[in-house]
């Protein structure tokens, strides 16, 4: 594989690269890196299995990068028959 046959670096490409165990704060980030609606995060972050926190006292989401992605990895994926 050449330089060229790779995607560009861009800043969020970078980030996945230098910081993948950066925390992501707030539902919209969780929601984007997962591929889903804020309300669709809203709801996975109620179920135990997901590794979605929202500390006690605090109105705000966070998640792990890494974790939400090895997360997604084990999940079942849905192909038409």
């Amino acid at each position: 594989m050449t330089m060229q046959d790779k995607p560009p670096l861009d800043r969020w490409r970078a980030d996945a690269v230098l910081e993948p165990e950066r925390k992501l704060w707030g539902l919209p980030q969780i929601a984007e890196v997962l591929g889903v609606s804020v309300d669709k995060a809203r709801e996975l972050a109620k179920l135990p299995e997901v590794p979605i926190s929202r500390p006690v006292g605090s109105g705000s989401y966070f998640a792990f990068r890494s974790e939400l992605l090895a997360w997604l990895r084990g999940q079942p994926t849905h192909e038409n028959p």
